[in-house]
């Protein structure tokens, strides 16, 4: 137990550092990419300029990834599957290589316009972090479980500023289980993480929610409402990406073209609206904030959805 926790102190450390390193590495290439210009700060797309090196910065970002495919398969996916999958088939062993290879190349997708969030890579990145410090250090495979969920937990706690949604993440997806030999583990590493996204970012959570007042019992079959609402869009969500991959596989090409294709598809979505590009969290302070009108959101969570399925 002392061993498990001083080793998820440790990596409260170092993936607060991965966190940071990738949100900088995705700041850096947007800009490169598509305001050709060298700062890590990461730029709102509604200020790209609309035109062919859109599509063109999109493509080749494509095809980056897919030579980064080349080198490591693992990084086809979306991130979260494969770390479940490494728990539940794999012992919780991740390679080296895809360490690595995850965080660049979302790094490269996401830079080029990709858009996607994140999350996916970071939970990847912290997760493998965990494992290969499992790996290293003796230790069991239920042992090297809890280290890959409290590196996981830590590079979202570091992204977002927000430790107990990270462990509440972790525990669900990743250990399936609740256990004090767990839960010290990963509130430890969470929040080191919270408190490196703190210091780094010199900031709080990510989305600053603006303060409200408690709605009343009178208004909870409205929320009730909303989350069968949210519960039917995940299923057409989800339906819609199973159809559009399935769509990929059939295409008469070699799979190294896959992404380029996609890129090709959600570039010419940015170039209606720009703002559905890249991770989207700008958009989603500016709904916390109350800051874009009804129409602008639904136009952007269609446009938002069109470029995530086609990508």
């Amino acid at each position: 137990m002392a061993l498990l926790t001083l080793l998820a102190a440790a990596l409260g450390l170092i993936g607060g550092a991965a966190a940071w390193a990738l949100v900088h590495l995705i700041g850096l290439l947007t800009n490169l990419a598509l305001f050709h210009r060298f700062e890590w700060s990461t730029p709102d797309l509604a200020e790209v300029t609309r035109g062919p090196w859109l599509v063109v910065a999109a493509v080749l970002g494509g095809v980056c990834v897919s030579l980064i495919a080349q080198w490591s398969p693992q990084v086809r996916g979306h991130g979260i599957p494969e770390a479940m999958e490494a728990v539940l088939t794999n012992q919780s062993r991740i390679s080296p290589r895809t360490a690595l290879a995850k965080p660049v190349s979302a790094a490269v997708a996401i830079g080029t316009g990709g858009p996607f969030g994140a999350e996916g890579p970071i939970i990847v990145t912290g997760g493998a972090l965990g494992s290969l410090i499992g790996q290293v250090v003796p230790t069991s495979p239920s042992e090297r479980k809890i280290l890959l969920a409290c590196g996981a937990a830590a590079g979202m706690s570091a992204t977002f500023g927000s430790p107990l949604a990270a462990v509440i993440l972790a525990i669900e997806l990743l250990l399936f289980e609740m256990s004090s030999r767990a839960f010290v583990p990963l509130v430890v590493a969470s929040s080191l993480a919270a408190g490196v996204h703190h210091w780094v970012f010199d900031e709080g959570p990510l989305f600053d929610v603006p303060p409200h007042d408690y709605a009343g019992l009178d208004k909870l079959p409205f929320y009730a409402l909303l989350g069968l609402a949210c519960g039917i869009l995940a299923v057409v969500v989800n339906r819609g990406l199973f159809m559009f991959e399935a769509g990929f596989r059939r295409l008469p090409v070699n799979p190294f073209w896959h992404p380029p294709i996609g890129a090709l598809g959600f570039s010419l979505v940015g170039l209606v609206a720009p703002r559905a590009l890249g991770v989207g969290y700008g958009v989603i302070s500016d709904v916390l904030q109350s800051r874009l009108a009804v129409g602008t959101i639904a136009v952007l969570c269609v446009a938002k959805l069109l470029a995530w399925w086609v990508a």
